[in-house]
């Protein structure tokens, strides 16, 4: 809102964003304040934004959310303590800049989350019920790219061939959850975010083998093609247990890049897991999970991953 306030006072006429999730979701939030008044809270879900926003430029200097060319923002309700999800094609951003040599500086712990959060974003979208052969193809690709160059990420963040491929493999990522959505993972770790003030791809990361435990139980097709790119030796196995190799492959991913085992590591409290639930169960990003998840199914995730 005060983004908003100087957008106006200034007689600005563009919008350009530098940085990761954070900064570009907050641009795509001032222009959509700017061009169509209210606040914020007002566009939580899906395609209230009506008169679009101001041209918007977005240089991401992360490999993770690809907020930098999404029609998705999330935004923090400080009052209610969650994390709004506001989805229109009316806020994609005009321009996106993907140049790895910004990326060389991040951190270990942040080239992990962020990587975990676009493995997220792929393997969300492949098992999607909106997903297409158009979303399959870049969700695929993201996932063999970041499984095999993650870990050279996290370990040798100066390789620029290395940043590029994750690169690619985040843009690739955010072509399909932009037309396939998402699903529980992301909508779990958006209330984590908001009541804790968590980083979002750590939340995903150690959430993402929980929920895809379940949801591998209606599409183990799908798992079984993800193990199969992730380098899994799966010849012979039946679709159940291919499908487990890749939930194992996620785990170890996440291990061998320092992501940490549980929750409970991020301050995250068994007393709050019903609230955590049921806001959860409100998230636009449940709607295209490939499994129905009762209030009890979320907590028994949430439980299982303290």
């Amino acid at each position: 809102m005060e983004g908003a306030d100087i957008y106006r006072k200034e007689d600005c006429n563009i919008i350009i964003a530098v940085g990761g999730g954070s900064p570009m979701d907050c641009a795509k939030a001032i222009g959509i304040v700017v061009y169509n008044g209210g606040l914020i809270n007002d566009y939580e879900g899906v395609g209230k934004v009506t008169k679009g926003i101001p041209p918007l430029i977005t240089v991401n200097t992360t490999a993770g959310t690809a907020s930098e060319m999404t029609s998705f923002t999330i935004i923090t309700d400080t009052k209610r303590h969650i994390k709004m999800a506001i989805v229109d094609p009316r806020i994609t951003p005009d321009i996106a800049v993907n140049d790895p040599e910004l990326m060389v500086s991040m951190p270990p712990a942040l080239t992990a989350a962020t990587g975990m959060d676009a493995l997220t974003h792929a393997v969300e979208a492949y098992v999607s019920t909106m997903a297409t052969p158009t979303t399959d193809a870049a969700a695929i690709k993201s996932i063999e790219l970041i499984s095999k160059y993650l870990r050279e990420a996290v370990a040798h963040g100066e390789d620029v061939r290395t940043r590029d491929m994750m690169a690619h493999a985040e843009y690739l990522a955010g072509i399909a959850f932009n037309n396939a959505s998402l699903g529980y993972v992301h909508s779990m770790a958006h209330q984590l975010g908001g009541l804790y003030d968590l980083p979002h791809g750590v939340c995903n990361a150690i959430l993402l083998p929980y929920v895809e435990a379940y949801n591998k139980q209606v599409v183990p097709e799908r798992f079984a093609d993800i193990a199969r790119v992730m380098g899994e030796n799966i010849e012979g196995l039946s679709l159940e247990k291919a499908a487990d190799r890749a939930i194992e492959a996620i785990r170890k991913l996440a291990s061998d890049i320092g992501i940490p085992s549980g929750l409970k590591e991020l301050g995250a409290k068994e007393e709050d897991l019903e609230l955590l639930a049921e806001h959860a169960m409100q998230d636009v990003c449940r709607l295209t999970n490939p499994r129905e998840l009762s209030k009890e199914d979320i907590i028994e995730i949430y439980r299982k991953a303290l």
